[in-house]
């Protein structure tokens, strides 16, 4: 990229950014946090006291106010910008009222003034925005500067985001986690000619690769034909709620595939994926190959939901406790979940909101159950139902 470039998420927190856009935001730049609520871009420009982020620290203020205030009202903008001094939050209401957003599109224009950090030669530039699933890729070119070479850039999206991504800083962010396998799919793959099996799998896929996009979910890194997908905070809605509904529709989906595949193969094959919801503070980071770039998370909680999904049967959704507290109250009454419990004749009787131990569930000392003593002690419920808003 021969021009001053960073990336910021949807929450207006760099992701990335290159040498020259260090040298053009100077301090602001220098050194990036690793937790993601200090890389808010706002906080950085009001932060930094170098001569280069300060001389333009309006005019780059306007720029990210302008792609943020479609999205963000005030308040989500300088929630998380305290401790700064008042009047440096002043500045920034007082642009805030006085920025339009920028209109929504694949890439969009915003014209600025940048001044030199020493001297008084300004220049005028044209700022690129391009708006990608991942954040906003933003470009900083003099207005003298043909843009053809750079627009034909951008059109190729696919390339661009693959390179970006391969250069995203490690993240210590917080993040909801969904783990889903295919219920007895060795089974199934020995069952069908190859050709179908892929052909399910790949039906599987299609169908819930577009709930996981609905609901903002980030493809991860998994072995085997089941899916790992991370679902990060976003400005207008939680995070949780959404891995929570997400999980509910891939039900619905997998209901009319297994139908369709019983009419189909006139079997009583039911398709099942079993599902593990589980939350905390991890490490984020992406691993590339020559053609492909996967998010990958590092920490216990990716573990403790790849167990949890191993734990599931028959479709089932079952959650951590603590993923469960995360949900804000009036979202978390639109969820049934506890746990089955043995009545006193022998019948199986649902209590709700509750929750048990996996060591209370099953037998850990069965062949199957062995390799869930990672979470023995891990307190988990099954999410049964949701209604929608």
């Amino acid at each position: 990229m021969p021009h001053p470039a960073y990336m910021v998420n949807y929450k207006s927190e760099v992701v990335w950014f290159n040498d020259l856009a260090r040298q053009v935001m100077g301090g602001a730049f220098s050194q990036i946090a690793p937790r993601t609520e200090e890389r808010s871009v706002f906080r950085l420009l009001l932060l930094a006291e170098d001569a280069a982020t300060v001389a333009n620290r309006d005019a780059l203020l306007r720029l990210n106010i302008a792609l943020a205030k479609e999205r963000m009202e005030l308040a989500a903008i300088t929630q998380p910008l305290q401790p700064i001094a008042t009047a440096k939050l002043q500045v920034l209401e007082r642009l805030y009222g006085e920025t339009a957003p920028l209109a929504a599109g694949p890439i969009v224009e915003f014209p600025m003034r940048l001044k030199e950090a020493r001297g008084s030669r300004s220049e005028d530039y044209c700022a690129y925005a391009a708006h990608f699933r991942e954040g906003i890729l933003v470009i900083l070119m003099p207005l003298k500067d043909d843009a053809n070479a750079l627009l034909q850039l951008l059109s190729r999206r696919d390339m661009v985001i693959r390179n970006l991504l391969s250069k995203r800083l490690p993240t210590l962010t917080e993040l909801a986690v969904l783990v889903a396998d295919l219920q007895d799919s060795v089974k199934i793959c020995s069952e069908l000619p190859p050709e179908e099996y892929f052909e399910l799998i790949n039906q599987i896929w299609s169908g819930a690769g577009a709930v996981f996009r609905k609901y903002y979910g980030t493809h991860g890194k998994h072995v085997g034909d089941g899916m790992v997908y991370y679902f990060f905070p976003q400005p207008d809605c939680s995070y949780i709620v959404n891995a929570v509904v997400c999980a509910q529709e891939l039900r619905t989906v997998m209901a009319k595939l297994s139908k369709a595949w019983q009419l189909r193969k006139k079997w009583t094959n039911e398709l099942y994926l079993n599902t593990g919801l589980n939350e905390g503070q991890e490490w984020l980071g992406t691993f590339q190959t020559a053609t492909t770039v996967e998010f990958a998370v590092l920490g216990e909680t990716i573990n403790h939901t790849a167990r949890l999904s191993d734990f599931a049967r028959y479709g089932a959704v079952w959650a951590t406790k603590n993923f469960i507290g995360k949900i804000p109250a009036g979202d978390r009454s639109r969820i049934r979940f506890g746990i089955h419990r043995p009545g006193q004749e022998g019948q199986s009787i649902f209590v709700e909101s509750t929750y048990s131990r996996v060591a209370n569930l099953v037998d850990l000392s069965t062949g199957r159950h062995e390799k869930l003593k990672d979470i023995a002690g891990l307190s988990v419920t099954e999410i049964v139902d949701v209604t929608t808003s």
